[in-house]
């Protein structure tokens, strides 16, 4: 198929040169009364073009948990509406953030069940690229997940191992997990790959790029290989990383990652679009995309 025009939106983890607000845990008070017509327009317009996109794209524990969010395209979801349902189900609240926060503010927040989320919704000409993660990208696709035991646990353990991976020096390797999963991941289905990462989710190019375009590779899940992958922070992933079953990240969730940091520590580190002979493929991508775009020429 022919590749994606837009670019997708940049998805980071945290940011260390922003302006700290007036509380210490960085969040701040939604404000959802304080929207417009227009911002309440703009998320009308990206819910209303993922929903259809996701179609067959998104995995069944996406789906399920949008359909018991109370979350629609008519306007920006109340935090504190989805905190209640979410309290109940798996214990985690959404707080309200101004954007990108440090990471042992964004470690502390996961670590306690509280996912920080930007407030704030991109500009009508901001629909297919936006600098840091908005309100669509962190409600849209991460929140329906949280309602699955799995991914509420695994991301709880991820931002405890967040605050020890700070410590030990090796957060790099950490965030490469995150990103090849609650970002960017791939689940096999009995219907086929689908999606579930956030980065994914909330992108329509992307959404169509991960599943659909023979560019990218589709590799089977390794830890310490995923740990020495560089990412793509501007631009699609030249990899896509699948799991078989959700309750695979509710396994990373309960091992000591120290042993693995060890091991992969001094070794090098893999380029994003590199097939190594041990990986288990289940698709070969062409490269197609990425070598046109490094060669100047359209993709």
């Amino acid at each position: 198929m022919q590749a994606p025009q837009n670019e997708p939106t940049k998805h980071g983890l945290a940011a260390g040169d922003a302006a700290a607000p007036e509380r210490a845990d960085w969040t701040i008070d939604q404000g959802w009364d304080q929207y417009t017509p227009a911002e309440h327009g703009v998320w009308k317009t990206l819910f209303e073009r993922q929903s259809r996109l996701l179609l067959g794209r998104a995995c069944d524990e996406f789906v399920s948990g949008m359909a018991e969010l109370p979350m629609d395209a008519d306007e920006i979801p109340d935090f504190r509406r989805l905190s209640d349902i979410l309290m109940q189900r798996t214990g985690w609240q959404v707080v309200a953030v101004p954007g990108l926060v440090p990471d042992e503010v964004f470690f502390e927040h996961l670590a306690n069940r509280r996912f920080p989320a930007g407030q704030f919704i991109r500009k009508p000409h901001e629909l297919d690229y936006l600098e840091e993660p908005d309100v669509f990208h962190d409600v849209f696709g991460h929140v329906p997940m949280l309602m699955n035991p799995a991914i509420a646990d695994y991301i709880q353990a991820y931002g405890i191992g967040g605050l020890r991976a700070r410590q030990l020096g090796v957060l790099d390797k950490l965030a490469r997990v995150y990103w090849y999963t609650v970002e960017f991941g791939l689940v096999r289905q009995k219907d086929g790959l689908r999606i579930y990462g956030a980065g994914i989710a909330s992108s329509a190019s992307e959404s169509v790029f991960a599943l659909d375009d023979a560019s990218p590779n589709r590799v089977r899940f390794d830890l310490e290989r995923v740990m020495r992958t560089n990412y793509r922070i501007d631009d699609f992933q030249e990899t896509y990383f699948v799991i078989d079953s959700l309750d695979e990240l509710l396994d990373l969730a309960r091992i000591d990652f120290a042993p693995f940091y060890e091991r992969v520590l001094d070794q090098p580190e893999y380029q994003p679009g590199t097939v190594l002979a041990a990986d288990a493929v289940i698709t070969q991508g062409t490269g197609r995309y990425h070598a046109g775009k490094r060669q100047g020429a359209p993709a």
